[in-house]
């Protein structure tokens, strides 16, 4: 038996070695539980080993399983269907994830849509109450009406 590495690089991001394949993916943003047992599935790993402990050949294939999911999976497991930059069906992880929701962001900003007017000002944006929650800044409270001082009347 071959040592157990503590970190493997996959997908750009550093996981946990010691973890079970699937978990250990599952840290990647863009790649969940079921798309990591569907990727381990498909290229034949037990998802319960540790990551640390596949060989070279199975985690560069692991690494490409990840970047190109869209040739892997049906276009309905893809996080970005019919992209709007694009027109194809893509499946963005890491940070490439983080600047698609950004720009999208910035878009609906630019479109003064209903959501980009909620983005815009800090409020909630999916139908949310607001009277409650939500809030920020100082606690905002009940404040006690302060007592009058014991003692006497004024003379």
């Amino acid at each position: 038996m071959s040592e157990v590495r503590a970190i493997v690089r996959v997908g750009d991001t550093d996981l946990d070695g010691g973890k079970a394949t699937a978990f250990a993916l599952a840290r990647i943003k863009g790649i969940g539980i079921s798309s990591a047992f569907a990727i381990c599935r498909r290229l034949g790993i037990d998802p319960y080993v540790p990551l640390g402990s596949l060989s070279d050949e199975q985690i560069s294939k692991l690494d490409w399983a990840v970047r190109n999911l869209r040739e892997i999976a049906p276009a309905w497991f893809l996080n970005r269907r019919r992209d709007p930059v694009s027109g194809r069906d893509v499946h963005l992880i890491g940070s490439e994830l983080i600047l698609a929701a950004k720009s999208d962001i910035d878009l609906m900003k630019k479109l003064r849509s209903w959501k980009g007017m909620r983005h815009a000002v800090g409020l909630k944006v999916r139908g949310q109450r607001t009277v409650t929650t939500g809030r920020f800044g100082p606690t905002a409270g009940v404040a006690k009406k302060r007592e009058a001082p014991q003692g006497g009347a004024k003379q």
